[in-house]
């Protein structure tokens, strides 16, 4: 089993970006630039790697290496924005691995890209500047377009394998990441679990009872044999259970309107250990969004686009502007639930000025965004 932290070490380690790695500061896939470029990449790279895996590693200045990491992004549908853009997709799969220098919501991610069959991958559909039909490879560190006949080389294999057999994981960095985790979370009841005599997985979270039943907040959970953070929330309740062979999270969400909420199951995700040294992660929607009354959506629809111009505007706000604004986020991800098709747009075009306003909202706006595009995945 590979340790995740360890490879990123390897891959940062073995000189600059080339034709089977990639590093990027950031990624943003809500937008149709980002996106795109995205996409670009994974083509590139399946395409110059088709016997083994590529990589993006997410989270990392480009001049000197230095590890400052990226939000929690806990997208389990990434493969179906690739499916829904690429022929011959290849398996790409994001993770969020923990660097002990960075805080508890902040990681560095992992874009793991792996071929399928040897065949040659191309955009399905145009995406912003980019045409359908349009191949990309390697050129060293930049993805290329190629208009003209290429035969697929395996060019790799033999450096990716050295680099994943230098980070397989051991007792040692298990027992070291458990420990760290024990100690970094004791204000929130850590506590871990052994399945199939092997998976370590912890967890931490601030509980809840409510109706005899229990919910967590604050919750923090990692696959230590990976150094994979499995999931990361601050404001959302979760349900957490346990067999000998699985470990379950439901997710809720809270929404609602003039100061009346309810908590909304969100996504379901069931981690099953087998006794093959392997896992699997099934993710499951729940989500149905609540509906409101039109007419009172249209009114805080339209209030919230007047605090937007506010903030654009730099106008000062009032005392109950102040308090309008806190609902923002959440309030134009409801109508956009409710039909309200330009509601995302208002929201994706607020994320600079409610970042700029105050951090804790900014939190709330992020919040929503994630909701967002794991409704729009599915």
């Amino acid at each position: 089993m590979i340790n995740k932290r360890l490879l990123i070490k390897n891959l940062l380690a073995h000189n600059d970006e080339n034709s089977f790695y990639d590093k990027k500061r950031k990624l943003n896939i809500s937008e149709k630039e980002g996106k795109a470029k995205f996409l670009k990449h994974i083509c590139a790279l399946a395409n110059s790697n088709p016997k083994n895996n590529s990589y993006i590693v997410i989270g990392v200045e480009d001049e000197d290496n230095q590890i400052v990491g990226v939000d929690f992004f806990d997208d389990s549908k990434i493969q179906n924005l690739v499916n829904a853009y690429l022929s011959n997709p290849p398996i790409v799969s994001y993770e969020n691995i923990p660097f002990p220098q960075l805080p508890s919501d902040i990681v560095v991610g992992l874009v793991t890209i792996r071929p399928q069959g040897g065949k040659l991958c191309s955009l399905r559909k145009n995406i912003w500047k980019y045409y359908g039909g349009s191949v990309f490879f390697r050129d060293g560190s930049i993805s290329m377009p190629k208009v003209f006949d290429i035969k697929i080389k395996d060019v790799n294999s033999e450096i990716v394998s050295a680099i994943e057999s230098h980070a397989q994981n051991n007792i040692e960095l298990t027992l070291d990441g458990v420990f760290d985790f024990m100690a970094s979370r004791k204000d929130y009841s850590p506590a871990y679990k052994v399945f199939k005599e092997y998976f370590v997985v912890c967890w931490a979270a601030r509980e809840k009872r409510k109706n005899g039943e229990i919910y967590y907040s604050r919750v923090d959970i990692e696959l230590i044999n990976e150094h994979v953070k499995l999931f990361y929330s601050e404001l959302d309740e979760v349900s957490i259970s346990l067999t000998d062979d699985q470990f379950r999270i439901v997710e809720y969400v809270q929404l609602g309107l003039h100061d009346t909420y309810n908590y909304y199951p969100l996504e379901e995700v069931v981690i099953t250990f087998k006794d093959n040294a392997s896992y699997d992660i099934e993710s499951k929607l729940l989500f149905e969004p609540p509906q409101f009354d039109r007419k009172v959506l249209y009114h805080l629809y339209n209030s919230n686009n007047v605090l937007l111009e506010k903030l654009k505007n730099k106008t000062p706000l009032s005392k109950n502007d102040e308090k309008d604004i806190i609902n923002l986020p959440a309030t134009y991800l409801i109508c956009y639930f409710n039909d309200f098709s330009e509601a995302k747009e208002k929201l994706e075009e607020a994320k600079p000025y409610l970042k700029m306003y105050d951090e804790n909202i900014y939190s709330l706006y992020k919040e929503s965004i994630r909701i967002l595009r794991k409704v729009r995945y599915n």
